[in-house]
């Protein structure tokens, strides 16, 4: 089993689904990115995918698939996407590590690259307790 950048929770999973679904028959999944905007510098991007780029990482869990653009996978590393519907509003929710701060609205992050060298530490923590 291979190690992923991100994990999606039944929510998304069910989420990307519709979306596929309701785009026609070409739409294939979702593509997340990042790139920079907003009061805090970043901002999650999300687009549908109608071909995949081989370049990119691809997660799939329930068959829904999400496709992560390699300039945001040190920025995604370890992240969960989750879909929520509040009373004000609905959408896709990410809980990031390696997020420092967010705007007030909460529509922009302000993100680091992921510690590589603590994950590989961790990494090989899981494996000498296995």
């Amino acid at each position: 089993m291979g190690f992923a950048v991100m994990s999606l929770t039944d929510a998304a999973a069910g989420r990307v689904r519709a979306i596929v679904e309701n785009s026609g028959p070409d739409a294939k999944g979702i593509r997340v990115g990042i790139k920079k905007g907003g009061c805090a510098g970043m901002e999650y991007a999300i687009d549908l995918v109608t071909e995949a780029n081989p370049k990119d990482d691809l997660i799939e869990h329930q068959g829904a698939k999400v496709w992560v653009a390699p300039e945001a996978v040190l920025y995604l590393l370890g992240t969960q996407m989750d879909f929520e519907v509040t009373t004000l509003r609905s959408g896709f929710t990410f809980h990031n590590p390696n997020q420092t701060s967010a705007c007030g609205c909460g529509e922009s992050v302000e993100l680091k690259p992921a510690d590589l060298a603590a994950l590989a530490a961790e990494g090989n923590a899981v494996v000498r307790a296995n």
